[in-house]
């Protein structure tokens, strides 16, 4: 664990409180749930994701469930921790994985985010071998526009944070996904304006979509081909 990583963990205890709990949650959860079925895993873009709702709602007639086990401001790290409550313990046919988001945020070693991408995968071929992986590309963000925020709390939220440095981290991750014979996917069309940022009422924040807003929607219908 680099001195970052550590030093944000002191300075967070609540979210480390609010993350422990969503943990059990689900871990609760998990005992109820169907196996074979499909995973989403990730930081808070995953967890306000409404993804069962909107299978529910959509009625896809699919076989199968969709699981949501997003946890906010989860790092690559975290997940590494917390791998039986959020992929192992549902057994799934089918993981998505979108993290890493905030270990650049968090302004953590890209050396460190890589290697611990690169141990997931490793870790969920060797536990799933016949579990179908799908690496996401980071959604995009809006560091340009107002939300109302104070202008040192914008700049602390996107300090380390741009749509440049996501989508060369993304490119990175599809070579790591390509090297473990994983698919790499996009679900971004049409998430974006003409300038490339998260168009601006899809966002609450420019960091995060609605998570009852069209973004989702739109990510929806770009992951159906994969479900």
């Amino acid at each position: 664990m680099t001195k970052k990583t550590r030093e944000l963990t002191n300075l967070s205890p609540k979210i480390t409180d609010i993350q422990k709990k969503i943990i059990d949650q689900y871990a609760a959860a998990n005992k109820t749930t169907k196996k074979q079925q499909i995973v989403l895993v990730g930081s808070s873009t995953t967890e306000i994701f409404p993804i069962e709702t909107m299978q529910t709602e959509n009625d896809l007639g699919l076989d199968y469930k969709i699981y949501n086990r997003g946890v906010r401001a989860m790092t690559t790290a975290d997940l590494l921790k917390h791998m039986n409550t959020l992929i192992f313990d549902l057994e799934p046919s089918k993981v998505f994985i979108n993290i890493g988001s905030n270990d650049m945020g968090f302004n953590i070693s890209e050396t460190e985010l890589l290697s611990n991408y690169d141990e997931i995968l490793t870790q969920i071929q060797t536990r799933l071998p016949h579990a179908k992986i799908y690496a996401m590309a980071y959604y995009p963000i809006n560091t340009a526009d107002d939300f109302g925020e104070e202008k040192q709390e914008h700049g602390k939220l996107f300090e380390y944070r741009s749509n440049k440095k996501y989508n060369a981290m993304s490119a990175k991750i599809k070579k790591i996904a390509t090297q473990h014979g994983v698919e790499f996917i996009n679900a971004n069309a049409g998430l974006t304006d003409k300038n490339g940022n998260l168009r601006k009422s899809l966002t609450f924040d420019g960091a995060h979509m609605l998570p009852q807003g069209e973004g989702y929607q739109i990510v929806f219908n770009n992951l159906k081909p994969y479900f």
